[in-house]
């Protein structure tokens, strides 16, 4: 039976595509701490495979028949909010569920039963105590979805694992293993009195924090490879790259593309046909544009106060300087989600090329629907993109409408690259791409527009740059930077048909006749028209 690139649940490797789940972590640095009765958090954004991963560890564990390994994902008592009667209650029913099926025997339901009267502050524990001393072998649990909780449930949860911490592995599980988007230290709690009070200080026996990484490009590889190997199905080389920039190893944004191009585009299934990088590029555009959940839950998160004010600057090409304004949990919060990342030495970036351009299209999706621009209206008999055209009437545009429209978007600060990151969009929306680098400290926004010119694959495309600065400081300056800026990406992508340098004035005592320009320069040998805004 031929397997499939899994896109929702945890792994089954008979159906699915897998990269093993245990080669995904330190297993040596895991049963270590297992041994030395650690209690710890294994945190990474969704989607990744946490589930998957604990699943493999709990077999594993089992498998060496020295502890009885049980999972449970405890996301059930979120709807329960804070209601710690409801939150601990389901809690422990689903612990006899996943304990019974460990041990196949009813004790596990048989000591839930008898504890009954006990009260909600301390029910957990005393199941988990009662659990310890009637089972053979030590307890390693891992609880799954821990942040799923809130306020005081959480804390209670939290409180009662702790509380038997002293007596493992006799009378309490030897290794607890906490599994969520967050690190347990980095959980802002709210309790129902409002009050508010950190993760650490509830779980501070938590001895190690790890994080589940993203897939290496060797495991992209691996994980192709096994369809090419079942399936005779050809994928070119070139494409690997391309997986690369789009996912940087996002697990379920890697078999999204995979799970797209050899199956949901219906051409593909026949197994003759090579698999080339104008599929993939098709196979991005249909994920973006299909907005399946991943995508969801990511643009519902990009409406949190808090998210915004870590995007907010990257998109609007922000000073380093105003980094220092951002909260650091806020930061980090975004950072777990996956999101941004963050490199020692590096400037905070959207964490691959997928979510980057997600990210200004659904911020301006309302505004490319209001536009009237159709595409016919810029293109030239050859089919493609007559560039100067679409930006003297964007310019016409950007002097009505640009505070009204700037004003509709949340993310006002990035309001000017937002409006014309839209009006492009409108314009390529069915033929053609635009590729975006944009992120704190570069001081500007890369675009790259490539326009198939035909409807075959591997024909000839037509590929534009445009550079997006905010005018800081004197002008001349600005435009000797940004055609130092523009020529350089000009090099970095190749084959370029045209290049441009977008210039927004903000200044406010500057009349519309004094901001709206555009003239050529010459540099290093390429012609560059700069357009004033």
């Amino acid at each position: 039976m031929e397997r499939f690139f899994n896109t929702a649940g945890p792994q089954k490797a008979d159906i699915n595509y897998t990269i093993d789940p245990l080669k995904r972590f330190d297993l040596d640095e895991i049963l270590m701490l297992v041994r030395q009765q650690r209690y710890f958090v294994m945190h990474a954004p969704r989607q990744t495979g946490k589930t998957s991963c604990m699943l493999a560890l709990r077999d594993y564990l089992n498998a060496e028949d020295d502890y009885i390994a049980v999972y449970a994902n405890v996301e059930g008592g979120q709807a329960a909010r804070n209601d710690v009667q409801r939150v601990v209650k389901s809690t422990v029913d689903t612990l006899a569920e996943q304990f019974r099926g460990v041990v196949k025997s009813d004790l596990p339901l048989q000591i839930r039963d008898e504890i009954q009267q006990v009260g909600a502050e301390s029910m957990l524990a005393t199941y988990l105590r009662r659990l310890s001393e009637n089972l053979p072998k030590p307890i390693v649990l891992i609880l799954d979805e821990i942040d799923a909780l809130v306020g005081d449930s959480l804390i209670s949860v939290l409180r009662q694992i702790r509380s038997g911490y002293v007596d493992r592995p006799k009378a309490f599980p030897q290794t607890v293993i906490l599994c969520g988007v967050r690190d347990v230290r980095d959980y802002r709690i709210v309790l129902s009195n409002q009050d508010i009070i950190t993760g650490g200080s509830t779980f501070n026996i938590k001895s190690e924090s790890l994080r589940l990484g993203n897939f290496s490009k060797e495991e992209i590889h691996e994980l192709y490879m096994q369809h090419t190997r079942e399936t005779g199905q050809e994928f070119d080389e070139a494409c690997f790259p391309m997986v690369w920039d789009a996912t940087e190893g996002q697990p379920w944004l890697v078999n999204a593309l995979g799970h797209e191009v050899t199956y949901k585009m219906k051409e593909n299934r026949d197994r003759a046909v090579r698999i080339i990088p104008e599929m993939i590029d098709k196979a991005i555009e249909n994920i973006i544009y299909r907005r399946d959940t991943h995508i969801d839950i990511l643009i519902d998160k990009l409406e949190e106060p808090r998210v915004r004010r870590v995007i907010e600057p990257m998109l609007a090409n922000s000073e380093e300087a105003d980094d220092n304004q951002i909260p650091t949990d806020d930061i980090q919060y975004v950072v777990d989600m996956g999101l941004i990342t963050v490199e020692r030495g590096k400037p905070r970036r959207i964490a691959n090329g997928i979510y980057r351009e997600i990210i200004p299209r659904e911020l301006t999706w309302s505004t490319q629907t209001g536009l009237i621009q159709e595409p016919q209206w810029y293109q030239n008999p050859d089919n493609s993109i007559n560039m100067e055209k679409l930006l003297l009437d964007f310019q016409q545009f950007f002097r009505q409408n640009a505070d009204a429209w700037i004003g509709r978007f949340d993310y006002a600060e990035a309001g000017p690259q937002l409006l014309l990151q839209a009006f492009l969009q409108r314009i390529v929306n069915g033929g053609g791409y635009i590729d975006r680098e944009y992120g704190l400290g570069r001081k500007r926004t890369d675009l790259l527009i490539r326009k198939p010119l035909t409807d075959r694959y591997g024909g000839p495309v037509q590929r534009i740059v445009l550079e997006l600065k905010i005018k800081r400081g004197d002008l001349d300056v600005v435009i000797e930077k940004g055609l130092e800026q523009t020529a350089g990406y000009m090099d970095t992508v190749g084959s370029v048909d045209e290049g441009h340098l977008i210039i927004f004035d903000r200044s406010q005592e500057k009349t519309w006749d004094e901001r709206i320009w555009h003239r050529p320069y010459e540099y290093n040998g390429r012609t560059i028209l700069v357009w004033g805004m």
